[in-house]
């Protein structure tokens, strides 16, 4: 049985701003075991980016808050630490590769200073070792000419090589804890092929959690054990990757998987794409934030938040429906208050 090494419970963060209050995310809770590899999964605003952010301390306060919660890491709460205590956490037992590699590496330092940096600085090596260790890792990720490339900027490298040298980085001492925030978004459908496939083998290699913060779950069947599906910056599924797959139990995530493109779908079929808006997150949750948009909506939607409740081994929903959606047994809207 595997030890849990991170568990975030009742996670609330907010942003206070001139429009008003942005809910951001709402209480959501889940453990990562060593080893395991998890994938956050929602559209754009879902609370997907902020929830990892908030698990590090990364959000701009202000106007952003970490209103409640703990962050249990390797038994520590990160969020009771102080900002000296989470220096020596970041990139040492938790670290993260950014979206967008080219806002995340300093345009005017070298690629090798940015890399001993903090290997000189978490692991006490010396600049000799870091150098030596900061070749061996751009080697790994598929960097060619390593040590001829230490002295590079990163506008000297295409955005696939800028992103493995991001993967590099957020390696170079050993942390339990790996978050890759949608590391292939701005790279072509080669070259994102590619970084999932390192990041698979180099999992396999050195054997981190990883958590995998991506809007598409049709890239995550084959990188990950288990899934989370946000929605609202609530938690709305949580399952095993096959079971998700399976014996999907809410609406979101339904439609989600509805709307990717399907291989053996007919030359003229459509996607069905889901209805709707995304919500406004100043409004304060006070209903299913899913209802507008939700085909399958009744009454009770409007009126209480659902709880996230287990509904099978490791499978857990928060909809009103969710046993009759598993089952394949829903029925349409049946109320006036539906969406249109």
């Amino acid at each position: 049985m595997s030890n849990t090494i991170l568990e975030v419970r009742d996670l609330v963060t907010r942003f206070y701003t001139e429009e008003g209050i942005v809910y951001a995310v709402n209480g959501i809770s889940y453990n990562l075991d060593e080893g395991e590899s998890m994938a956050i999964v929602g559209e754009s605003g879902s609370g997907k980016s902020v929830s990892v952010l908030s698990l590090m301390k990364l959000i701009p306060i202000p106007p952003g808050k970490i209103v409640q919660g703990e962050v249990i890491l390797n038994g520590r709460d990160l969020l009771q630490l102080s900002n000296e205590e989470l220096y020596n956490v970041r990139g040492n037992e938790i670290a993260m590769i950014f979206q967008d590699p080219m806002t995340s590496l300093n345009p005017v330092l070298t690629i090798g200073l940015q890399m001993t940096e903090a290997m000189q600085l978490h692991l006490g090596m010396t600049k000799e070792q870091a150098t030596a260790r900061a070749v061996e890792l751009l080697e790994l990720v598929g960097v060619g000419n390593a040590e001829d490339r230490l002295n590079d900027y990163p506008h000297q490298f295409s955005g696939g090589q800028n992103q493995r040298i991001g993967i590099a980085m957020g390696l170079s001492c050993n942390p339990s804890v790996l978050i890759a925030d949608e590391p292939t978004t701005a790279l072509d459908v080669t070259i994102q092929a590619q970084i999932m496939e390192l990041v698979l083998k180099l999992k396999e290699q050195l054997g981190m959690s990883i958590i995998w913060i991506t809007h598409d779950l049709g890239v995550v069947a084959n990188l990950v054990e288990k899934v989370i599906v946000m929605y609202s910056g609530f938690i709305v599924e949580s399952a095993p990757v096959n079971e998700l797959y399976k014996h999907t139990s809410h609406p979101y995530t339904k439609g989600l998987l509805e709307s990717l493109p399907q291989l053996a779908a007919q030359k003229n079929e459509r996607l069905t794409p889901i209805p709707g808006n995304p919500p406004d997150q100043t409004q304060e949750p006070s209903h299913c934030a899913f209802a507008p948009r939700c085909r399958y909506v009744i009454d009770h939607c409007w009126e209480a938040i659902p709880p996230l409740e287990s509904i099978g081994p490791d499978h857990f929903s928060a909809c009103w429906r969710s046993q009759e959606i598993r089952s394949g047994l829903t029925i349409e809207a049946q109320t006036e208050g539906s969406a249109a």
